[in-house]
């Protein structure tokens, strides 16, 4: 076992939900998905309503654009290994990172530091096979899955094979629902609800399924989901821009009060979503949501757990100094 590191919040923390560069560009999405429907030309015009709005949200949120990356994979993790050191990150987690096989060979190379999911249609052919070998024979550990982008019900029986995988090797399964591809994007699809996930959680009690970014846009509908299967947890990740777009005044203090309150701090798992560079790891959304926490009075047993305690034991880690549960959390 390694020795836990102190992280720059004064605690162990292991950052669930991070993105390792190289993922399919975020248009490329945008075409697949509606070439087929507007054509070419008008393709264009949705491109550059998209960009626009990426463009507003990153100088919202004071981050330097983006550049193109010409560092070979193995500086970029190098980077991205540094950038964990500098925080203090027991791990990083990523969810994806340009296919199963270039993240399994970046996890490789940085053992005790990266873990990785497996990151593929659960709808293609092949899927439980694919997943399968990502957990036995690439030591990925964990799926995840954008719910918008399946183009069948999550509890459509064809699935069902996949979500075994998960059941047989204890792989954590993180779904994003919601709105995909930022501003312009993707806002509506037969599963963006995370009630699409009611009826294979309960048919999978043992799996812990993981609902990214607080419920993106559906954080009613999250709590009720919860309320149903206690397997369900909630990561904190991402900018929580969604919430601009709420009927109602949303804040993540609010998100982390409701969520605790109903949830309780066993099912919160601390993460930020931070992908590419420059911007490398985001330290402001991690510090915006330990102030919450502070602001919140949380106690010290809770924030262990929800800032790593959760997710090494939806991991099954086994780390000196990292609380899995109520009984060692005070």
């Amino acid at each position: 076992m390694s020795e836990v590191r102190g992280s720059r919040w004064g605690l162990p923390a292991i950052d669930f939900h991070c993105h390792f560069p190289g993922e399919e560009p975020v248009q490329d999405r945008l075409d697949a998905a509606y070439e087929h429907a507007c054509g070419p030309a008008k393709l264009s015009l949705l491109r550059k309503n998209a960009a626009g709005y990426h463009e507003r949200v990153r100088r919202a949120r004071t981050l330097p654009p983006p550049g193109p990356e010409t560092r070979t994979v193995e500086e970029v993790a190098a980077a991205w290994r540094a950038e964990a050191d500098a925080a203090g990150l027991e791990r990083v987690v990523f969810m994806s990172g340009g296919g199963n096989d270039r993240l399994a060979g970046v996890v490789a190379a940085h053992p005790g530091r990266f873990l990785g999911f497996a990151n593929h249609q659960p709808c293609s052919p092949g899927a439980a096979d694919e997943l399968r070998r990502a957990a036995t024979e690439l030591g990925l550990s964990g799926y995840k899955v954008i719910a918008p982008w399946v183009t069948v019900p999550l509890a459509d029986r064809s699935l069902w094979p996949v979500w075994e995988v998960c059941e047989e090797y204890s792989l954590p399964v993180v779904t994003h629902f919601g709105p995909v591809n930022g501003g312009g994007g993707m806002g509506y699809a037969p599963n963006m609800d995370p009630a699409a996930l009611h009826d294979v959680a309960k048919a999978f009690p043992s799996v812990g399924f993981v609902v990214a970014h607080f419920g993106c846009g559906y954080p009613g509908e999250l709590l009720r989901l919860g309320w149903a299967n206690a397997n369900v947890h909630v990561d904190t990740s991402g900018n929580q821009e969604w919430t601009r777009w709420m009927p109602y005044e949303l804040t993540v203090k609010d998100l982390f009060r409701r969520f605790h309150e109903t949830f309780g701090p066993e099912r919160i798992v601390f993460g930020t979503d931070s992908c590419d560079f420059p911007w490398g790891y985001i330290t402001q959304y991690a510090d915006e949501q330990v102030r919450v926490m502070d602001e919140l009075n949380l106690s010290p047993g809770d924030r262990r757990l929800i800032m790593a305690g959760n997710a090494a034991r939806l991991l099954g880690l086994d780390l000196p100094g990292v609380a899995t549960g109520r009984k060692d959390a005070a």
